[in-house]
């Protein structure tokens, strides 16, 4: 075990976030669900809809029977509705094809519809014992100030090399706390703004904090020009005050939802 992780850990036993829901009778599919909830969304914002989420589904088989737009009705407000489609399709895989057992292997892990390498070794790591780096957004910023990686996180040659850094960090011994203790380091200390660096536990050796540039990383998203689109929406009541709706179609972020009728004007 490397400095950078022992520090962690130790920090982890005393200031680490112990009681969130899903560290409670930790299993495969409360992990799963809490990664795949916390992408991109706050930790306050998820709880209700996790607490929510599990009364409804208790286990991996009621989610799988269930109807996808059911999913999506508990899913709304959440944002990111991929997500929801994709824990549905996931969850029907793994019970007819996996026994109701989640793989234990990165590979097959993967592969199945929005688990990416990160969830997978968060998987891996915390509930079945294997240990495997993870590199979701806190843990980025993590590594690219305590290293200074310079460049845009998602760019393919840094992202390659933040998964190397994750890699070497990640130790064969208290993975598990270690997998948290970054985590919780990246969300509760080195935020995005106004970071906490003079209670870091690492700071003695980050490298972007020695030169005062914490600001610096990671690097920004290069900006592209934004489309513009032109649509319609028609609002259609009857006379008993009944609206029409219909289930979006295609591709987008909100693709599969009821709303009122829209067409392009493009």
């Amino acid at each position: 075990m490397d400095w950078f992780a022992s520090q962690l850990i130790k920090w982890h036993e005393i200031h680490g976030r112990k009681n969130l829901p899903w560290q409670m009778d930790i299993t495969p599919y409360r992990v799963w669900l809490s990664e795949i909830m916390l992408q991109q969304t706050q930790v306050s914002t998820v709880i209700p809809y996790f607490e929510k989420f599990l009364n409804r589904f208790p286990n991996i088989e009621e989610l799988a029977k269930s109807d996808v737009n059911e999913v999506l009705g508990l899913w709304s407000g959440l944002g990111y509705y991929a997500r929801a489609r994709n824990i549905h399709k996931t969850a029907r895989i793994i019970v007819s094809e996996f026994g109701s057992i989640f793989p234990n292997n990165l590979d097959l892990l993967v592969q199945l519809p929005g688990i990416g390498r990160s969830t997978a070794g968060a998987l891996l790591s915390i509930a079945m014992n294997i240990p495997a780096p993870i590199l979701d957004g806190n843990v980025k910023r993590v590594l690219t100030r305590f290293h200074k990686i310079k460049g845009y996180p998602e760019k393919a040659e840094i992202k390659n090399r933040l998964w190397e850094v994750a890699e070497s960090h990640t130790p064969d011994t208290k993975f598990q706390i270690y997998t948290q203790a970054i985590m919780d380091l990246g969300a509760t200390l080195c935020s995005r703004s106004a970071p906490k660096c003079d209670t870091c536990p690492i700071s003695s050796k980050c490298g972007a904090f020695k030169e005062d540039d914490v600001g610096t990383y990671p690097g920004k998203k290069p900006k592209k020009p934004k489309p513009i689109r032109s649509a319609r929406f028609f609002v259609i009541y009857d006379c008993n005050g009944g609206v029409l709706i219909e289930q979006r179609e295609g591709g987008g972020v909100w693709q599969g939802l009821w709303g009122a009728i829209q067409r392009s004007t493009e």
